[in-house]
């Protein structure tokens, strides 16, 4: 006897007030992530700025592999937060 697996519900669009929840809880996640991406890299060169660290190919000191991954998931949840905003401008050039 074979059982055939529940349909997926139906995909709702999305909202503004879910693309703004969105974009708030990311826009929390990049904060904390650009801290502990900061906190690192302070280890390894305790002189770098914030702005420093956008630059990380100007120190070559900054080869801590733990240091490279916590970047690379900063640059992760950027890349999010870029295409929700993006969603959510186009949300309301369509309501226009």
């Amino acid at each position: 006897m074979s059982s055939t697996p529940p349909a997926a519900p139906a995909a709702r669009p999305l909202d503004a007030h879910t693309l703004d929840a969105l974009i708030h809880e990311l826009s929390t996640m990049e904060e904390l992530h650009k801290q502990k991406v900061i906190t690192l890299a302070r280890r390894i060169l305790p002189h770098l700025t914030a702005e420093d660290i956008r630059n990380p190919h100007d120190f070559p000191e900054l080869t801590d592999p733990d240091w490279h991954f916590e970047d690379g998931q900063l640059s992760g949840v950027q890349s999010i937060l870029f295409m929700v905003r993006k969603l959510r401008r186009d949300l309301d050039r369509d309501l226009e």
